[in-house]
């Protein structure tokens, strides 16, 4: 990987990172929100994940990958079917993570016995590395500009 690649990437990282502090601010809120309300905690967890993944996906193709589809000139320019594309592979890739961290929040809250904050702080961990991974290799690299850096 070139200097110039790696910089990319490595920017490209810090931004997600960003992003996915602010889609974790909303995930939280939400969550203890709710689970201060009396919400069951799993049901608390998918409400407050789309939440966030809903924030992460509106932020995420604009500024993280934003370098994904752009036109001559500059201007970003993404095809009907290439965003259908990166819609349904963003939902697919959170739909999964969803999944796990509900597995996740399940066995440390009802097998180790963590509270439920403790057991999201973990799982929020877990996710954000999957979720960066399967969002560059995957969700967002058939846009060529990924190609590229990755």
């Amino acid at each position: 990987m070139s200097n110039e690649a790696r910089k990319k990437l490595i920017i490209q990282f810090i931004t997600f990172n960003i992003v996915g502090l602010l889609n974790t601010a909303v995930d939280f809120l939400v969550y203890t929100a709710l689970v201060w309300f009396g919400t069951y905690y799993l049901l608390a967890q998918v409400i407050a994940y789309s939440a966030g993944m809903i924030n992460s996906f509106v932020l995420n193709s604009r500024y993280t990958f934003s370098k994904v589809g752009r036109a001559a000139g500059g201007t970003k320019k993404l095809s009907m079917s290439m965003s259908m594309s990166v819609t349904v592979k963003f939902i697919v890739l959170n739909g999964i993570l969803l999944g796990i961290t509900l597995l996740l929040l399940a066995a440390l809250t009802q097998w180790w016995e963590l509270n439920e904050l403790a057991a999201k702080v973990i799982v929020t961990a877990v996710a954000v590395m999957l979720n960066f991974y399967g969002s560059k290799k995957w969700v967002f690299a058939s846009n060529g500009a990924q190609a590229e850096s990755g």
